[in-house]
Formats: structure tokens, sequence, C-alpha cells
């Protein structure tokens, strides 16, 4: 069997450190092969991440539909517990329900392996969770790691223990860490003896020995390791689901580094506690200056926690992390200094800019970026909503308002929803942030398909909307120098953003069900009203996209075309994203509804490469709906049967059945039952369910080639 392969699903990379393990290893294929919950046991740092990541490399080829991971160490509570496995597995949840149902109908059919790595602090909402998905899916295997068993009934526990410290894995594994050549003899073997082979120790113990030397080294743990418990270091006393009372071994070499480190790294060590996802050195020079630490000192301190293996060295992106039990560690030295809310507090306010600035800069050139910023440090955007919602709600709502529309895009409609409604609920603030969230949400409903609780936040939005510009614009009146008032509310009693914005809620709302005339009504009447062209902003851009799509649906045709390449050639020229890719599956629906499959099968590519790029699972499958009807319709029915299971498989991905605009279904419809005819039912449905069951970005890079490229 290979050690690796590429899979379906998503494993990340391998640790080239790894060493040994081969009883583990075969103890869990066995443990796989005849059970469905395997969970993984072991005291913190034994190497249970790595082992069951390796485990999972050499079975995925088992599983038809993949081995997908999720690293639950960055949650601090089962709030978002079902939100984060339902992205792990490329669920991007639409459906309207529990939380659960639609990650249990994602899996129903599937067989495939998931791996929930670090449960736990969630022992008992991952075992809930667990036995839930397990009752769903006869074909899910589910392999876990945590300090505990999960205690679901059927459970297999294989305990890890450390590697054998006389052994040869153990040095192995110091002089990999190290870089340099050991024998047993000598005062490396005399280290992996005093740190009992517990993985994470060595590795502490190999970035020292790369600073000082191994004898050094080993003199060190000898004269601290030899000293009663209480003696050894300046340690805490931690909670026993963080330290297990049986094994102070790792406490102590962990309190051994920290000993070692400088003073200035001991409190950015501290520091950088906060931060439950991937940093990097802007938001970390952000989050921990003050005092000594200073943007002239942090570089070199960060420097010096990344050489003595208490931070991970930074991915291709720039990004760096620490391990939770040294993030663990650094916590309650933070607390200990009196500064955990303080620098929580800055955390919070840290990423609340970061959301604000990502929010300002979606309308132009730096759109995708800002877009892929704000995915980048999801986790601790998540982290510092959960702070402000129990210590400041409305700068909550005002952060969720910034990011719910991006993360809406991204597919994570369920935590958009949920920040949302709690910070609406938390949250006595009127005005502009409101009315803003209260637009993010409407738009995360009609997403979900919840028509009715979107009309009333829909109405909601344009109230509050009207109160705030009619409120913006006495303000003006009355202190006529404050042009920012003007530019919010508009000159005259014009429609500003806010205004615009909730006529697009309206209208999008409108078109969803099939009323395109009350929205190009709801639209028309605020663009001829509002001053300015379409480019000044993204609340007009959003209008005039929705009045383009309410003249595709009314039968202007020509018209509506003509509109949308004009809007094309702007987003263009403003290298704006979103906007673009809308814009494309408008040309291709109108393609089709003219008899002009080829142009429409362009545009659906062009809406595709788009998608992609923004990573919307439900953009692909409807970009994919229309370039399969524009195939059908053009004769292709190979291919057309090809892209339509390709489109179903992205479909699933979001939790619903097929849907979009309907003029779209009919035409879906209408055509797929032509190509139907002319290949034969038989062959359409061998080509389709091939689709289906394969990889969808395969299907994907398929669906993208041209006719000459295919």
């Amino acid at each position: 069997m290979r050690e690796t392969a590429p899979v379906r699903g998503h494993l990340p990379d391998e640790n080239p450190g790894f060493v040994g393990r081969r009883t583990e290893l075969e103890r869990i294929s066995a443990a796989l092969a005849e059970h469905r919950l395997v969970t993984v046991t072991g005291v913190g740092g034994v190497g249970k991440t790595r082992l069951a990541l390796r485990a999972a490399h050499r079975a995925a080829d088992g599983y038809p539909d993949g081995a997908w991971w999720t690293d639950l160490s960055p949650l601090d509570g089962d709030r978002l517990l079902v939100a984060l496995v339902a992205d792990s597995v490329d669920l991007s949840d639409h459906t309207p329900g529990m939380a659960t149902t639609g990650l249990c109908h994602r899996l129903a059919a599937d067989r495939l392996l998931l791996v929930l790595d670090s449960c736990e602090h969630l022992a008992e909402p991952c075992a809930r969770l667990v036995a839930e998905l397990l009752a769903a899916a006869p074909g899910l295997t589910v392999l876990a790691t945590s300090r505990r068993p999960l205690g679901v009934e059927g459970e297999q526990v294989v305990h890890l223990d450390p590697l054998p410290p006389a052994g040869g894995d153990a040095l192995e594994l110091l002089r990999r860490a190290a870089g340099e050549e050991f024998t047993a003899a000598g005062p490396a073997g005399e280290i992996c003896v005093r740190l009992e082979g517990i993985p994470l120790a060595l590795e502490l113990a190999a970035a020292q020995i790369r600073l000082q030397g191994a004898e050094a080294v080993r003199d060190q743990l000898g004269t601290r390791f030899d000293a009663p418990p209480s003696a050894r270091f300046d340690l805490l006393a931690h909670t026993e689901r963080v330290w297990p009372s049986r094994h102070q071994t790792l406490r102590s070499a962990i309190g051994w580094s920290h000993e070692l480190s400088a003073p200035l790294e001991r409190l950015l060590w501290a520091r950088l506690s906060v931060f439950r996802g991937p940093f990097d050195l802007a938001s970390a020079t952000a989050v921990c200056i003050g005092g000594p630490l200073n943007r002239a000192t942090l570089p070199g301190a960060l420097d010096g926690l990344v050489r003595a293996s208490v931070v991970r060295p930074p991915d291709a992106a720039g990004r760096l992390r620490m391990l939770d039990t040294i993030r663990a560690y650094g916590a309650t030295w933070l607390d200990r200094t009196g500064e955990t809310g303080t620098v929580a507090d800055r955390h919070a306010a840290h990423f609340r800019g970061l959301a604000r600035r990502g929010e300002a800069e979606w309308h132009g050139a730096r759109q995708l970026r800002w877009y892929r910023t704000v995915d980048a440090h999801h986790t601790d955007l998540r982290t510092a909503l959960d702070r402000l919602l129990r210590t400041d709600p409305d700068a909550a709502l005002d952060l969720i308002g910034s990011v719910a529309f991006a993360w809406s895009c991204r597919g994570r409609l369920r935590e958009a929803r949920d920040g949302l409604e709690q910070a609406l609920l938390l949250s006595g603030a009127r005005g502009r942030t409101r009315a803003r969230a209260l637009w993010a949400l409407g738009v995360t409903l009609v997403l979900q398909g919840e028509f009715g609780p979107a009309q009333e936040v829909s109405e909601r939005c344009a109230r509050e909307a009207r109160h705030t510009e009619y409120t913006e614009r006495l303000e003006y009146t009355e202190r006529p120098e404050d042009a920012e008032g003007a530019g919010h509310a508009g000159h005259h009693g014009r429609p500003g953003d806010l205004t615009l914005d909730a006529a697009a809620l309206a209208g999008l709302l409108a078109l969803t069900t099939g009323r395109p005339m009350a929205a190009h009504i709801v639209v028309g009447h605020v663009l001829d009203a509002a001053r300015g062209g379409p480019a000044d902003s993204a609340a007009r851009l959003r209008c005039h996209l929705v009045r383009v799509f309410a003249l595709t649906g009314l039968g202007r045709l020509g018209e509506a075309r003509d509109r949308a390449l004009a809007l094309r050639a702007l987003c263009e020229e403003l290298d704006e994203h979103w906007t673009r890719t809308a814009l494309e599956y408008q040309l291709a629906l109108t393609g089709l509804l003219e008899g002009d499959p080829a142009t429409a099968a362009g545009h659906a590519r062009a809406m595709l490469e788009g998608t992609r790029g923004l990573g919307a699972s439900l953009g692909v499958a409807l970009g994919l709906d229309v370039l399969a009807t524009a195939l059908a319709a053009a004769g292709d029915g190979e291919r057309a049967a090809d892209v339509s299971g390709t489109g179903e498989a992205y479909w699933r991905s979001t939790g619903q059945p097929r849907r979009g605009l309907p003029g779209l279904r009919a035409l879906h419809e209408k055509y797929t039952d032509t190509a139907r005819a002319t290949i034969g039912e038989p062959a359409y449905e061998e080509i389709f369910v091939r689709a289906l069951t394969g990889l969808p970005q395969d299907g994907l890079d398929r669906a993208l080639r041209s006719p000459r490229q295919a």
C-alpha cells in the first residue's frame, strides 16, 4: 500500500519528520477495517495528530468518496462545531434547517473517512455529533484524536504511548529535528530518555540543540529534571484537561523552553496565545505590541520563538501558528500577567478593523485580495466576533456586518446568519451599522431559500435605511460643513447607499421568487432618484445588476444584454470580480433565451472561472447548470451529461436541490430532455453518474475546456 496518494477529499500534507509508529499504524488500519469510529488517545504532544494524518493517507484509497480532515483546535466552544465540520467536507451549507440536517444529508450516501482532530476540549459535543452522523450515514467512518475517548457506542480506542525512549525511533526523530547525526551512547540518547520519548518534547529539545549543542541541553535537562517537580520551573497550576496529572514531562519540557526564551520572547509567546488560527507578522504586530515589545523588537522575538520551535515556521503564504498545547501554556502566562482581557480586546479590535477595511475595499481593484484576506483570517474573525458579542455587542454588529456578505459568498451561510442574528439581538445600535447588518442578513436568507423571513428582514432593512439617511440629512442641514454626512445620505433628499442596498435586496428577493417586474420597479425607482453612476459605489452597482436580471426576466433581452455588456466593461475597469461573474451568468442566460448556445457557453465558462476564484460552490453549481443547458441546446449531449453530473455534485455540496432563476430551470429541463433523447437514456445516465461520482474538481476542469481543447 502506498504511504500517500492523491485522493478525493482533503487531507493536509504530512509532516516530513514522521518517524516510526509501524505497529500503531497497523493497529489503526485494522481498527478502521472493523469499526466505524476509531479514537486515538494519549497525552498532549505524544503525536496523535501526525499519526492520525499518516493513517488517513494510508487508508484514503479505501474510501470512494474520500478522506476529509477537520482540525477542531481553533474552536473555543461547540457553537460552530457543525459549521466547521461541514466546511471541512466542502459542504457550503445553504440549507435553512437544523445545523446537522444538511451535514447528515451530505454524508448519507457517501463512503468516506472523516478525521476529527483535537476533540478533547469538545468531547461531549463531538460525541453527540459523531453518533448522529454515524446513524445517518451508513458508509461513514470516523477517525478521531482526543486525550480521552469520546464514549460513543461501538468506539474502538487506540491508545498512543510515547516513542520508546531508548529505542531508535526517538533518536531518529531528534536527529531529523536537530539536523545532526547522533549515537545512542552519547548525550542525545540521554536526552531521549530524560524526555521519555515524547515527540513534542523532543522537538523542543532539538531546537535548543541547534542553538546550544547536545551536551549543553543534556546537562540542563539533567539539572532541571532531577530536581523535585515543585522546584523544576516556575510552573502554573493547569486544569486536568490541559495538563494530565499522570504525565508532567511534557509540561516540564515546555516550561524549560519557556525559561530558556528571552524575556521579550516570553512576553510575545503569552500574547500570541490569543490567536486561535494562523497569523501573519502584521497581525502579530498589531495585537502584541506594547511596553518593551514594539515594531522594532517584535520581529526579532518572533524569530527567536520560531528557532525554538515554539512557533511553527511560516507557510508559503507567510502565516505562522502555535500548536494548541504550546498555545495553552502561553495563555496561562498571559493570565498570570493580568493581560488576558487587554490582549483579547486588542485582538478583537484588530480584526474588527480588518473586517471594515475588507468591506471598504470590496468595490474596486483590491476586492479579490481582501476577499481572500478575510477568508484566510476566518478563524480569528470568528474569535473576535465571539469576544465582542460578550463585551461590546455594538462593535460585534459592526464586525459581522462588515464580513457577512463575504462569508455568504464563500458559502458560510450558517456562520453569517448566526453571527448576524446574535448581534442584531444583543446590540441596541441604530443607524448605518444596523441597516448594513439587516441587508447582509436578508441576502443570507435569500441564499438559504428562506423567502418568508427574508421578506420581513428586507422590510426592516428598508425602514432602517430610510430612517438613517433622513437623520443624516437633518444633521447635514444643521452642519453643512460635514461633507462625510452628505456623502452618506445623498444630497437634497436623494437615496443614499443604504436605500440603494435595501432596494437591491428587495429586488433580489423578487427575482428569486419569480417576480421580475417587481424587481425592476423597486430598483428602477431608487436608481432614477439617486445621483451618480454604477461605478460610484457597490450599492449602486448591485442595483444595476438586479435591473439587468429583471430586464432578462421580462423578456427585454436586447436591452438586458446591452446593459450587461456595459456593466461588465465597467467592472473590468474597476477590476471588480463578484458583479462581473454575476453578469457573465446573466449574459449566458440571455444567450440561451436568444437561441445562441455557443455564446451562452462562452459566458458560462467565464462565470465558472470567476466563481472558482471566489471559492463559491453555489455559483459553480449555477454556472455548470447554464453551461450544461447551453451544451444540450447545441446538440452536444455527451458533454451536457458530463457537465450536468458535475453540477449535481456541486449542488449536493450546498446541501440543496437544484435551483436558480425560474427561467433557467425551465430551459435546463427542456434541453436536458433533448440531450437524453439524442444520445439515449442509458448513455446519458452512464456519463452523468460517472461525473457525479468522480472528483468534482476534475469535472469542473473538463467543463472549462472549450470544444477545441476537449
